[in-house]
């Protein structure tokens, strides 16, 4: 019984195809299918190559929409294809005869799209492979109509646990949308916040406190439509609304402050990328990037210090650029007594002005000319200072005190000035008592 159903279908579906190939509207549409392909070919080839956006390939630096720009370039040629093919079923239709050639051409045309979006724009190997090995064969069940077939299926192998049913099919959805949220969330928030830091007309803070109000956004977004996917009603959360809050005063109370305590932070720009700051505890570095619940600090030997945000508000905080990335450093020395001081100094405040990192000129202020000065009379010499003023912290690649310590050394050395060293005169009061004579 089975065989002979399978030889009628075969029959049928060979006499099916011989009508379609003697049919005159068969060739209509093959001629109508490669016309398209071809017109679309050739306007996709035109536009990319005459638009400078879609064109020319932009630099790793350039802005995320021109390189968004640049992609979409890419999926134009069958984006054409399912729009004139769309535009032929109408007419068909219109003329009266069933373009079902046609229909098979958008099919193919559309996951011919969908896999071009996939290899254009998804660059995570995973994500990729997912879209193509899940993706594509449900968009193409879909097409087929077969896919409600599949969903009942899935929806008949259930397990029930108390009042709760649980379907192979939820499950499944759960996963799928789930994984395609969360790299769409990951995505959106990586190019959101490299669009929002390109903006030119907005200071650093300023863009710092609209990327995090825009990842904060994003990602309410993404629970909500996840929470949908999953099946649960959102009228009910407002009933636990209070419960939540609860448990949000109690057992997330440090994430919550860490939070709150990073928006303040950005809106009162106490605190921004770039500042180099010093903790309570001694801990310094520069601020690179600030998250939802700690802020990156870099240090010059190359450690990521995450300090909560919390922390940048209770606790005491030095912050060496705040207002001015001009700092004012010194470095000491000492010169025997028989040294004259006065020429000394010139000496040395013209060595350290031509140093190419310390500020200096007739332009500058006098205030913040590199300065020569007596500190103390120490025991063995006179111990003497220069103040100096640069941009930026003495430190890492900016070290500018240990070649200002060179340039004295050598400085002295040339004008026949040593550096002191302890000397000690011992006088002996009784020498016939200690066997000297």
């Amino acid at each position: 019984m089975n065989f002979d159903s399978a030889s009628n279908f075969i029959d049928e579906f060979l006499r099916k195809a011989q009508l379609a190939i003697a049919a005159p509207d068969t060739y209509i549409q093959l001629f109508v299918i490669a016309a398209i392909y071809g017109v679309s070919f050739l306007l996709a080839y035109k536009i990319k190559h005459s638009v400078g956006l879609t064109h020319n390939e932009p630099l790793e630096s350039a802005h995320p929409v021109r390189k968004l720009a640049y992609r979409v370039g890419g999926i134009l040629f069958p984006l054409l294809a399912i729009i004139l093919l769309q535009l032929s079923t109408v007419f068909g239709e219109v003329l009266a005869f069933t373009p079902w050639l046609i229909k098979t051409a958008i099919t193919i045309a559309v996951l011919l799209f969908f896999y071009s979006v996939i290899r254009i724009f998804v660059q995570h190997q995973l994500a990729a492979s997912l879209f193509k090995w899940i993706g594509l064969p449900i968009l193409f069940l879909h097409l087929l109509g077969l896919l409600p077939t599949v969903i009942k299926a899935l929806e008949e192998i259930s397990l029930d646990v108390g009042n709760i049913s649980i379907s192979a099919y939820g499950v499944t959805r759960v996963l799928i949308f789930g994984s395609f949220l969360f790299w769409l969330g990951r995505a959106s928030n990586t190019f959101g916040k490299a669009v929002i830091r390109k903006q030119d007309s907005l200071d650093v803070p300023t863009k710092e406190v609209f990327s995090k109000l825009f990842e904060v956004a994003l990602f309410c977004i993404v629970m909500l439509l996840l929470l949908n996917v999953m099946g649960v009603n959102l009228t009910t959360l407002a009933v636990f609304g209070g419960a939540v809050g609860v448990g949000l005063g109690l057992g997330l109370q440090s994430i919550a402050s860490n939070f709150i305590s990073g928006i303040i932070i950005l809106l009162d720009r106490s605190l921004t990328v770039g500042d180099f700051v010093e903790l309570d505890d001694g801990q310094k570095g520069f601020v690179r990037e600030f998250k939802m619940r700690y802020a990156v600090l870099e240090t010059y030997d190359g450690k990521d210090i995450l300090v909560p945000n919390e922390k940048f508000i209770s606790s005491l905080l030095v912050n060496w650029t705040h207002k001015d990335p001009k700092q004012r450093y010194r470095v000491d020395f000492s010169v025997p007594y028989a040294t004259d001081i006065r020429s000394m100094v010139e000496l040395i405040k013209e060595v350290v002005a031509g140093h190419e990192q310390v500020i200096s000129g007739e332009d500058v202020p006098f205030e913040e000319r590199p300065d020569c000065e007596i500190d103390s009379f120490g025991d063995s010499g006179i111990n003497m200072f220069v103040e100096f003023w640069m941009y930026g912290i003495d430190d890492g690649k900016n070290r500018v005190g240990g070649d200002l310590l060179l340039l004295i050394l050598e400085t002295l050395r040339e004008n026949g000035i040593e550096m002191p060293f302890p000397q000690r005169e011992v006088k002996i009061l009784n020498p016939e008592q200690s066997g000297l004579k």
